[in-house]
This record gives structure tokens, C-alpha cells and sequence, in this order.
């Protein structure tokens, strides 16, 4: 028992009750499951706080194994992601990969920074889409533990013609290694980079580079094929309506 004050975002939210909510709010110290009553009330100070997608600093009340929402201090609504229906979708693609993903009681302090970050891109930047939950699938996949060897072939070491991709063994390969492993992907020059880049970058720049049309297909290809894989799980963009 005890007061909890943490900094999260809502993953999800559901009506309980006449005038409550369910909400999982993903912290610093990963997710929790909270209460929050009277929430649905028209005047309740709790309404905007507990909204999909609403990041904001919470007061919480633990009694026995559940939390209850004392207040929150809403930070960011992500106005742009709410009342557009491509950003939403968008939106709502990468929570439900967060919400696989992580657990209660687990360090997701840079798992939330990415999704964050990833979510001011879809609000506020005029990025193309694809592009950034590209780098964010597959930054997601470095912190998850499988961060691709990048710098040189993954098989025999060579440094040049890393044009090859290996979902099976999780790295660059180079012409001659990547040309008989049937799990590789074939790149161009200018994808080798971008994902180098993408795995290597200062959190806060992962999203500042630009990639051509093709470019940015082989990287659509890529990221996607290697986070079902190591997530054993296809993800799909679906119409919201």
C-alpha cells in the first residue's frame, strides 16, 4: 500500500461502471493497470488524463494488488493524431505493438521514450508515415534485444558490400554470404546506411534523415519481416472504421 507519482502515457482505456474507467497507463517502470473513478463524470478532473494517448504525471493510490487514480497533470494530448484518422491509425499500429511488448514491473524507460518520440513524429512532422514506424520497429527491436550487427558481414567479417539483410541471423552480410542465405534480404547502398543509422543514432535523432522512394520500400520490407520475426507475430495496419 502506498502513493505512486509517475510519469506515463494511456495504452488503453475502458468504461467500468456507470461513471468509471480501466485504464494502462505505460511508465518508466513499465505498464500498470489502474482505476480511475469517476473519470466519465463531465466536470471530473480525472476526464482528459485518462484519454488513449493522453501522456501526463500521475498520482496513484495502491491498496492490496490494484491502483487507483488520486489525479493526473495532463502533458500532452496528441490533438494532431486525435483528430486525424490516418495518424490515428497509425497511432493505434505501434500501441498495440508497446502493449505486446512490455509487462508490469520492467524497465521501459527508453521503450517510452521511443514510443513517445515516435508519436510526436506522427503529430507534428510532415514525415512520411511508412517511414517513421520503419525506424521505430526497428529501433524497437534494438531494445528489445536484438540489435542487428551493422558494421560488418555477420558470416565471414568483411567490411564492404553489406548488401544483404539476415532475419535468421540478425545482421548485415556482405555479397558472396548474403547470396546463400535464404532468410537474407538484398539492400541497396542508401538502405545499408539508413540502417546503420537507425540502430546507431542518439535517441533523439532517429528520425532526422531523409531516404528515397526505394529506398524506403526495402526499408518498409525490411523492419517489417524482422519485427514479426522476432516477435513471431505479423503486425497489420488496419482501417480504424
Amino acid at each position: 500500500m502506498g502513493i505512486l507519482k509517475t510519469k506515463g502515457i494511456i495504452l488503453s482505456e475502458s468504461n467500468m461502471n456507470d461513471f468509471d474507467k480501466m485504464v494502462t497507463i505505460l511508465t518508466p517502470n513499465g505498464k500498470i493497470g489502474c482505476a480511475a473513478k469517476g473519470a466519465r463524470r463531465p466536470k471530473s478532473l480525472l476526464m482528459s488524463g485518462t484519454q488513449f494517448l493522453c501522456f501526463g504525471e500521475y498520482l496513484l493510490y495502491q491498496s492490496s494488488n490494484s491502483y487507483h487514480m488520486n489525479s493526473c497533470d495532463t502533458i500532452e494530448v496528441f490533438y494532431n493524431i486525435r483528430t486525424d484518422l490516418d495518424k490515428l491509425k497509425y497511432a493505434s499500429y505501434i500501441t498495440k505493438i508497446i502493449n505486446d511488448v512490455t509487462d508490469e514491473n520492467q524497465n521501459t524507460y527508453k521503450i517510452l521514450q521511443l514510443y513517445l518520440n515516435t508519436l510526436y513524429m506522427i503529430s507534428e512532422e510532415e514525415k512520411n508515415l511508412d517511414f517513421v514506424i520503419s525506424v521505430f520497429k526497428l529501433r524497437l527491436c534494438c531494445l528489445l534485444g536484438f540489435m542487428p550487427e551493422i558494421r560488418k558481414c555477420g558470416n565471414c567479417k568483411e567490411q564492404e558490400e553489406l548488401n544483404y539483410f539476415s532475419l535468421k541471423d540478425n545482421c548485415l552480410k556482405c555479397t558472396a554470404c548474403g547470396k546463400i542465405d535464404k532468410s537474407a534480404i538484398q539492400i541497396s547502398d542508401s538502405t545499408r546506411t539508413a540502417i546503420q543509422y537507425i540502430v546507431l543514432a542518439d535517441a533523439k535523432k532517429i528520425f532526422s534523415f531523409n531516404i528515397s522512394d526505394e529506398s524506403l520500400k526495402e526499408l518498409e520490407l525490411v523492419t517489417k519481416l524482422y519485427l514479426n520475426d522476432k516477435l513471431e507475430k505479423e503486425y497489420k495496419l488496419e482501417e480504424l472504421f
